[in-house]
């Protein structure tokens, strides 16, 4: 979507000046930089690396970010301090991924011309991020253009492919990517021979996953990518993506397709205090915990079962102890503001302290991410809710027992809580006369609260794959799974099938649109509507009868 024109050499220039001396100047050249490389230098690879695993996360992805409030995990109650819950406002013009693609393909033509084959780990690594990026923005905005765009600095316009076709030629480079891994584990291949529990580049990959991990990482993102075209399973002009048939092949091939097989697995993003600050600190959110409340459409969930994940990411509304004299592991003291509420409305109540608010201890006293749970951007919880639910539609065999609760206990292993953990309450802001009759300060410890798991696990107890609810029990332990973690995915869950129910958006002005109804899509981005106005146009009158329109359905959720 973005000019390409200079794509090759800026790429090669942003990143080799970041070097000393990658390639040698001549002497009396006063025109060239002797310090930048040319588009034909060559750029370690592992710089490379560096920096797109160090970037593919969008900043509205990570912990308290925009998506975890129009995830409705958080509920902002003072726009000044934590920004609106409005969602006209946050589905306007969405940025573009096709940084990534850059730099996917820089990895790919350097990793090529320094090995001399295509057949090595970095160019399927390039195939993943490639794949990733086009998934990224084709289910924000709809069709998009991806197959023009592959380096070709000469070609200002590219034309949009079909959000079919976007998929599908996605789903192709993830397949490719996993055969490429599988090339290099074969005793035959001497050359470029790749060990399955080596670190794919100890100097370039910053989630320190082994080659065997960014294998399982690429197929159960293809698993995900998959599952997100459930209403297109059995669309006759989807046949070719055959989306049912490929899900089962890799769900019943570890050996073929290996997938993650536990929370080790997991691509987790790290923090630390010095250069990557925990979001609440990099946002400059740190100080204001009493501005935002945690979501009714989480705790609705966590508190009907008797969930102790509660306790761990939520305080119990003061008033509900205080004026109400419940204890603190009274469920029904935990409270979710309703993000369908105004916000003034959502201000009124908060300061009377009728809602739940973060934990203050857990989420806002460390820099360094060390007391917060792991930021999973793609992991194994989801992966078992995903099989659990292609199993319930009938798509691949398993028990789906099995996999919803290998979930829910992924989950609970993420944030340490286990049977009879004693977990301390913490107020979660500073309270003052008269509310109370001696003043607290924010952070005080407020009392305990110990895990009993049995209530939980009745709750939660799969109803079987006949049941009417069994699909929304997997869906609503994938929402809680997902709190604070893998950025847009509950959104998109929600809006391919409805869970969960809880979910705000029936016609409250909180919400911010004329209808009260969320969006069902981002705007283009701003540069294309710029910059290739033509095939945007014709792209807008091929998809939502030439309105950039946020209410319409993109192709894959129709």
């Amino acid at each position: 979507m973005k000019n390409f024109k200079s794509i090759k050499r800026f790429t090669l220039m942003a990143l080799v000046g970041l070097l000393v001396a990658v390639s040698g100047c001549q002497k009396g050249n006063l025109i060239d930089n002797p310090n930048v490389a040319g588009a034909g230098s060559l750029v370690p690879v592992p710089l490379i690396l560096n920096h797109l695993t160090s970037t593919f996360i969008k900043s509205a992805e990570v912990p308290f970010g925009d998506a975890n409030k129009y995830d409705q995990f958080i509920v902002a109650n003072y726009a000044y301090y934590r920004g609106s819950n409005n969602y006209s406002s946050g589905f306007t013009n969405t940025v573009d991924s096709y940084d990534i693609i850059k730099y996917a393909i820089a990895l790919q033509q350097q990793s090529t011309a320094q090995l001399n084959t295509q057949n090595n780990v970095y160019y399927a690594m390039g195939q993943f991020f490639k794949a990733y990026a086009g998934v990224w923005l084709t289910q924000r905005v709809g069709d998009i253009p991806f197959s023009s765009v592959n380096g070709n600095t000469t070609n200002l316009t590219p034309v949009y492919d079909t959000q079919h076709d976007v998929y599908k030629k996605c789903l192709a480079l993830l397949d490719s990517a996993n055969t490429t891994f599988n090339n290099l584990y074969a005793t035959g291949n001497t050359t470029l021979k790749i060990s399955p529990s080596a670190l794919l580049s100890s100097s370039g990959d910053i989630f320190g996953l082994t080659n065997l991990q960014w294998q399982k990482v690429i197929n159960t993102f293809r698993l995900r990518v998959l599952m997100s075209l459930s209403k297109r399973a059995i669309d006759p002009d989807a046949a070719d993506l055959n989306i049912n048939t490929s899900f089962n092949t890799i769900v019943t091939n570890p050996a073929t397709y290996p997938v993650m097989t536990g929370n080790a697995d997991n691509l987790v993003y790290k923090f630390n205090s010095a250069t990557n600050p925990y979001p609440l600190f990099s946002l400059g959110y740190n100080p204001y915990n009493n501005f935002a409340n945690v979501g009714n459409t989480y705790l609705s969930i966590t508190t009907a079962n008797l969930d102790p994940r509660t306790y761990v990411v939520a305080t119990p509304a003061p008033a509900q102890i205080v004026t109400n004299n419940k204890q603190l592991n009274d469920f029904t003291a935990y409270v979710g503001a309703d993000g369908d509420l105004a916000q003034a409305a959502l201000l009124a109540n908060s300061n009377t302290f009728q809602y739940s608010f973060s934990n203050y201890s857990k989420y806002y006293t460390d820099k360094s991410g060390a007391t917060q749970e792991p930021f999973i951007f793609i992991g194994y919880p989801e992966l078992c809710f995903t099989i659990a639910e292609g199993i319930q539609r009938g798509w691949t065999t398993g028990t789906t027992a099995t996999w919803y609760n290998n979930g829910i206990n992924a989950s609970l292993a993420n944030y340490g809580v286990t049977d009879g953990k004693v977990l301390t309450i913490n107020y979660p802001v500073a309270l003052n006369t008269p509310f109370v009759s001696t003043s607290v300060a924010q952070g005080a410890v407020w009392g305990t609260v110990t895990v009993n798991l049995a209530p939980f696990n009745a709750k939660v107890a799969y109803l079987g794959d006949a049941n009417p609810g069994a699909l929304a029990q997997i869906l609503n332990q994938k929402y809680v799974a997902f709190f604070n973690n893998s950025g847009w995915q509950a959104y998109f869950d929600w809006r391919r099938t409805g869970y969960p129910t809880a979910f705000a958006g029936t016609g409250g002005s909180g919400i911010g649109t004329p209808t009260g109804a969320i969006p069902r899509r981002f705007l283009y981005p701003q540069s294309e509507v710029t910059y290739n106005p033509a095939n945007n146009a014709a792209a807008l009158v091929a998809q939502f009868g030439g309105v950039d329109d946020i209410t319409k359905d993109v192709w894959a959720v129709k």
